[in-house]
């Protein structure tokens, strides 16, 4: 399929609606069956950057509420982390509404930006949250599992969706 082709399939309703779907899918089931933070984190981030700039923002954002719901029913996201699924949520909609706000301008700069922002979030909130309910041993280790790692997935899997939009002439 060309180019021009897939552009033309993009801006169906219909496709859109496909797409989501299929994002929908990648958010929810490779968290349940991968377990390693550096491949998941990366993979979803890439969905939901992709997802802005090809179905629209509203729906990246609800695909970000899934990834965190569905690692904590997995076991994926440890049980004392709980608390903060609304925070992750949160997290990720910052992500993609502070990137469907930049991209235009510079790719590079709204990632970047983007995910600062996602991880400055997730680390005060964790330090703020979790403070007040467990011992401060385990909230070190949540602290750094929801700080510089979600920094760097964020920029990865922004990588890896300027690639998939570069293939596409998105970007």
């Amino acid at each position: 399929m060309s180019n021009k082709t897939f552009a033309k399939v993009i801006a169906l309703p219909r496709a859109k609606v496909a797409l989501f779907v299929f994002f929908l899918v990648l958010v929810s089931v490779v968290p349940a069956f991968i377990h390693v933070q550096w491949i998941t984190g990366p993979m979803v981030n890439a969905v939901l950057l992709l997802a802005v700039v090809l179905i629209g923002p509203m729906e990246a954002v609800l695909l970000g509420l899934m990834p965190s719901t569905v690692a904590l029913s997995a076991g994926l996201l440890p049980l004392p982390l709980a608390p903060m699924v609304p925070f992750i949520m949160l997290g990720n909609a910052l992500l993609v509404a502070v990137f469907y706000h930049l991209y235009k301008k510079n790719f590079f700069t709204a990632l970047g930006i983007a995910a600062f922002l996602k991880f400055a979030f997730l680390h005060q909130s964790v330090v703020w949250l979790m403070s007040r309910l467990l011992d401060e041993p385990i909230v070190s280790k949540l602290a750094v599992m929801m700080s510089w790692p979600q920094f760097f997935t964020a920029l990865v899997g922004g990588g890896v969706a300027y690639g998939v939009l570069k293939g596409l002439k998105k970007v």
